[in-house]
């Protein structure tokens, strides 16, 4: 097919003019049956390099992307063309995902998009075999490579189905960020006549500014006094799940329209929050790296980071969401040169084990065969790690999946060779210096977009003329009296929910029936205010009850969060290693709501710090069956306010739900002094 002919159809079937000229030579390509590597910026059209060729093809195209959102919004539009189009996801139903396969091993399904994880699946497997397959597409591709920024396992299952098809099949292998040895990696492992394309990553439209700061406080400070000045809408990305909640919370304090995204919203919600952005519902969302690959949004005017990514190529991934449509966009980026680096620092550490962890897992599958959660409590290491770990051992042929009836276990291969930590050294070596380079960005006194672009592989001959660099337009933060009061009172009366109930939409296969036991409140979040240093040194160092003030503001907690609902006892958890602290908190508690307070819920066997455990599956293991209440009569019915210092994964808090729901209680409702930050995503 010639051009001409091609942009006729292009008319017809999408509604726009003419192909960028890069656009053309990639589908001419596909349409010779080449395989493809396209590496170009965000908002390119890179999507159009296969959808076009897909709907000239006879047969079904399959693009394996690991970005639900994406599917869910290309599908839609898709669906408005008049195009078949479908996505298999975690998000539907199996029903709803076993009839799409149904319907494509049919041939009625034009562009299907799919999760790299199916290729686990035995009923997608057998498909695959039979359907009538037109095209591959690896989106993301960057994810096969294990020195790629977001490396997944999955990934390398699709390298093997590419690899069986024939060397003049159509494959296309695009991504927004590839260095120059991801993109030598992508090439080497798909091979086979793949031709390699690089657009420029020049984006001139974007503002990119660094501002250094001594506090979290003055982060929120300049977002607080200056956000609503900003045009448009933006996002902000925050480093873990609670610092969602917290920037949120201050603009809606602020009658600022706002909303937190991350990990743990559930799909409705999020569908909710996406299509509100979308929309201009919101000032900001607020969000971990959760959110962006994938929402279709030419117009986002400003994207501020107020945790600093792990790597360049993070950071230019996450700002080309801004501007796609030509215009400004102010790119910003807060560093805290004391306190910014211990996040990515141990989320690299968490995404490469050290080799100590891989011979933990290497001797506990050497005694005998064991399943993910058996492992995982063998070894205690969270469970990220030990997949991590897990598909390098099979990889490196060290260890074998195998299936005893229904459950996947892992055994150690029979002269397996040894563990070669070579490869894993030099990736956690490349990580940190990755970071070092985006602490270098921070201090640039050149111009940052041809920083990122040299990072990137494509080296702009000239400056952008837009960063602060380029232009002396730079951001000093300053702080005005009036804002720092606002701060103070808004973390007076911010009283972190502590999660205890299903989220909505979420999947719990074995949860306890009319669980008595409620969403809880805590004070503050330690860390995020001084309530965190008072109760380390009250625990750990002086050893006396805690203070007043952290009685008052615990007591304001409980009036905002239960308000007018009644209760009939208070108790408290019993202490692992802090003596009576608790105790005396929770008399003061209870003397101050006017409640009668017991010391019979109590410990009937020895339990070690929950602090010890790595994963919440342990740490609810080292409390389970561990509390007894004497007489049990007493709960009968009754309304439980339950106090405690500290939460962390509420794995004590539920198990003693738990048991006082087999006593009849009504109600069990946790009340805290501080709710952990944490470092998830």
């Amino acid at each position: 097919m010639k051009r001409e002919q091609a942009e006729i159809k292009l008319r017809h079937i999408f509604g726009l003019k003419t192909f960028y000229d890069s656009q053309w030579v990639v589908i001419e390509r596909l349409f010779e049956g080449k395989r493809v590597l396209f590496i170009e910026k965000t908002g390119f059209g890179k999507s159009l390099c296969y959808q076009f060729p897909a709907t000239q093809f006879n047969g079904t195209t399959v693009i394996f992307s690991p970005l639900i959102a994406l599917m869910r919004d290309q599908v839609q539009k898709l669906q408005s063309l008049g195009i078949s189009a479908k996505a298999i996801h975690s998000n539907q139903t199996e029903e709803e995902n076993l009839q799409i396969i149904h319907n494509a091993e049919n041939n009625h399904i034009k562009i299907l998009y799919i999760a790299p994880e199916r290729m686990e699946n035995a009923h997608w497997l057998q498909t695959a075999r039979t359907m009538k397959l037109s095209m591959v597409v690896v989106d993301e591709a960057h994810c096969v490579s294990m020195w790629g920024h977001d490396f997944r396992p999955a990934f390398r299952r699709i390298v093997n189905l590419v690899n069986l098809l024939p060397s003049s099949f159509p494959v296309l292998a695009t991504t927004a960020t590839a260095t120059k040895r991801v993109e030598q990696d992508i090439l080497s492992q798909i091979g086979k006549n793949m031709h390699s394309m690089r657009g420029t990553l020049l984006r001139p439209n974007l503002r990119l500014r660094v501002a250094h700061v001594a506090s979290e406080d003055e982060k929120m400070l300049w977002l607080g006094e200056n956000i609503e000045k900003l045009p448009g809408t933006g996002i902000i990305y925050t480093g873990t799940q609670i610092s969602t909640q917290i920037y949120a919370n201050w603009f809606n304090y602020l009658k600022i329209p706002s909303v937190a995204y991350n990990s743990r919203v559930d799909p409705e919600s999020r569908k909710i929050i996406e299509q509100g952005l979308l929309d201009n519902a919101y000032k900001c969302v607020v969000s971990t790296n959760a959110l962006g690959m994938g929402i279709d949004k030419p117009d986002i005017r400003f994207i501020i980071h107020t945790q600093i990514p792990q790597s360049p190529v993070h950071y230019y991934q996450e700002i080309g969401r801004a501007g796609r449509d030509g215009r400004p966009a102010l790119i910003l980026l807060f560093y805290n040169p004391k306190d910014d680096l211990h996040l990515p620092k141990s989320f690299i550490e968490s995404a490469k084990p050290s080799d100590k962890k891989y011979y933990a897992v290497i001797n506990a599958i050497k005694s005998e065969r064991l399943g993910l959660h058996q492992l995982i409590k063998t070894v205690n290491l969270k469970q990220t790690q030990v997949r991590v770990i897990l598909a390098d051992l099979i990889e490196q042929g060290i260890v074998n999946e195998v299936l005893e009836g229904k459950n996947k276990k892992y055994e150690y291969k029979f002269n397996a060779p040894q563990l070669n930590i070579t490869t894993f050294e030099e990736l956690r070596s490349s990580k940190f210096n990755e970071l070092e380079k985006m602490v270098q960005y921070t201090n640039l006194k050149q111009c940052r977009m041809q920083f990122l672009c040299d990072f990137l592989g494509d080296s702009l001959p000239n400056p952008c003329e837009n960063c602060d660099n380029d232009t002396g337009k730079h951001i000093k933060v300053t702080i005005i009296e009036p804002w720092r009061s606002r701060l103070e009172n808004f973390k007076g009366n911010y009283f972190p929910e502590l999660e205890l109930e299903p989220q909505k939409g979420e999947n719990r296969k074995n949860p306890i029936k009319h669980s008595p036991l409620v969403n809880g409140v805590a004070a503050s979040y330690y860390g995020f205010s001084n309530v965190g240093k008072t109760l380390h040194q009250c625990k750990y160092q002086h050893g006396v009850d805690f203070p007043d003030d952290l009685v008052n503001l615990t007591l304001k907690a409980f009036y905002h969060h239960y308000r007018d609902e009644q209760f009939d006892l208070v108790l408290y958890v019993p202490p692992t290693e802090s003596g009576n602290l608790v105790k005396n908190f929770a008399g003061k508690i209870a003397q101050a709501l006017n409640l009668p307070i017991s010391d019979n819920l109590r410990k009937i066997r020895t339990t070690l710090p929950q602090k010890s455990f790595e994963t919440n599956l342990l740490k609810g293991d080292n409390v389970a069956g561990a509390f007894e209440y004497e007489p049990s009569r007493d709960i009968q019915d009754k309304s439980i306010l339950l106090v405690d210092d500290i939460f962390d994964s509420g794995a004590t808090i539920k198990e003693i739900g738990k048991y006082l729901s087999k006593l009849g209680a009504v109600k069990v409702a946790p009340l805290v002094i501080a709710k952990t930050v944490g470092g998830d995503i």
